[in-house]
């Protein structure tokens, strides 16, 4: 992967024929890819189906660490759609231009991710059939949600937070959608563009309605990252247990959760550029500039570890210091501190330009800021759930079985195989927005 490309500067004519070549043929790297992606949710699958069949004893999940790995990719996968909003709705309002080539990744990358984290409660409680008693509706029966509990806060946060990213990918899409409709041969493909795209003409009074709706909706969107990951930050927080009472978890978590998302829209985009041949609009100065913004996130995710320690030494509540002690000097330790070296102190390297510049050390850098965002998850959750309060209880270590691993695997495959249709059927890169900033050059003709 390099460090600079040598392209032609790209031009207002360009746009068009270069981001809807995207659409068109695929080589063997992205069907070997897609093929790889359809073999793990059938293995995730198979997992799934036999614990169904044989029931919850084999899910690693013992007493205490009642909430294992399936809780861990819930909170992972919905701190993962963080970045589309962030990208795509904060850097919209605040007019950060860099954010027009990437944003349709990330907003993409933010439905599917949450698609993804929805699945994990379902086959958290064991008996998927019955997840709809988790849903506030009128019944025979008299039952009624408690909506005194967090894990009900839940359904309403992440169910809003999918309709509203969705319909703000969809109406972005929207003018790119009929580009693609007037550049395909008649068939079903242009029959399905042309349902999709609304009839939109572009006319004036088309884009002055779009532009008013898409400011409504970004600014409708901006709250949500703050509040959604807050909600899933009170699913411990509310609670007495050791390691998660505490008023720092809502900050805490949003900062991780876009610190985490702006990695994964780094892993995903530097190979899906090189692929989709697309150096010319998803430039080095892109890469850079979410580099930046990785780092910075970092630093904040770095602040709340150090004040979470400073805060349980100052206090000496003899429970939490166990729990932390627990978690860098315990059986599970190597979590503890590869999460601290991911998080923190890997990221460092990002303030050298050469490092935020060159895409080989960035992309694996992306791919560290994953792994620690995913232990993290896994030291808050089950680390601190194997030191409950009473000092007679047995505790045990947890240990991940084959059930979990699959569904784990099958869980990326999942999501990157949503991910590479949708590359494959829609504009990964919104033309419309890049066109805004790229001169038009065509001379007028002279009578």
């Amino acid at each position: 992967m390099e460090t600079a490309v040598a392209t032609k500067e790209p031009k207002y004519q360009d746009v068009n024929p270069d981001i809807l070549a995207t659409l068109g043929g695929m080589g063997k790297l992205y069907w070997a890819s897609l093929a790889l992606c359809v073999l793990l949710v059938i293995w995730g699958g198979a997992c799934w189906t036999y614990q169904i069949y044989n029931g919850m004893w084999v899910y690693g999940a013992t007493y205490p660490a009642v909430w294992g790995t399936y809780i861990v990719n819930f909170v992972f996968w919905v701190g993962i759609a963080h970045s589309g909003t962030l990208i795509s709705a904060i850097l919209f309002l605040l007019r950060a231009k860099f954010r027009r080539a990437i944003y349709r990744c990330a907003e993409a990358m933010t439905v599917f991710a949450v698609m993804t984290a929805g699945l994990f409660p379902v086959l958290h409680v064991g008996r998927p059939w019955f997840i709809y008693f988790a849903l506030p509706y009128p019944n025979q029966r008299q039952l009624w949600v408690n909506f005194r509990s967090p894990l009900v806060w839940d359904v309403f946060a992440v169910s809003t937070y999918f309709t509203v990213s969705s319909l703000f990918l969809y109406t972005g899409l929207i003018p790119d959608i009929a580009a693609a409709r007037d550049a395909v041969k008649p068939g079903i493909r242009k029959f399905v563009y042309t349902l999709l795209s609304l009839g939109w003409r572009g006319t004036d009074r088309e884009w002055k309605h779009f532009n008013g709706a898409y400011i409504y909706l970004a600014a409708f969107a901006t709250p949500l990252v703050l509040s959604v990951h807050s909600v899933v930050s009170w699913d411990f927080a509310m609670s007495i247990n050791p390691g998660w009472h505490s008023t720092i978890f809502a900050p805490y978590f949003v900062a991780g959760a876009i610190f985490s998302g702006v990695g994964m829209v780094i892993t995903i985009m530097v190979p899906l550029r090189k692929m989709l041949k697309l150096e010319r609009w998803v430039t080095i100065d892109h890469f850079d500039k979410m580099a930046k913004l990785c780092l910075f996130t970092s630093m904040i995710v770095g602040y709340a570890y150090f004040t979470e320690f400073f805060l349980v030494w100052y206090h000496g509540n003899e429970f939490e210091v166990e729990v932390f002690r627990n978690r860098f000097f315990g059986p599970m330790w190597a979590a503890g501190w590869m999460m601290l070296a991911c998080n923190v102190f890997f990221p460092i390297l990002l303030f050298w330009k050469k490092v935020r510049t060159n895409l080989t050390m960035l992309w694996i850098l992306s791919l560290f800021v994953n792994v620690g965002m995913w232990l993290e998850r896994f030291v808050i959750v089950v680390q601190s759930l194997t030191r409950p309060f009473l000092p007679y209880v047995n505790t045990q270590i947890y240990r991940i079985g084959f059930v979990e691993t699959g569904i784990f695997f099958g869980s990326f495959g999942w999501f990157f195989m949503w991910f590479l249709l949708f590359t494959r059927f829609l504009p990964i890169v919104a033309i419309a927005e890049v066109k805004e900033i790229l001169p038009f050059t065509k001379k007028a003709k002279v009578a």
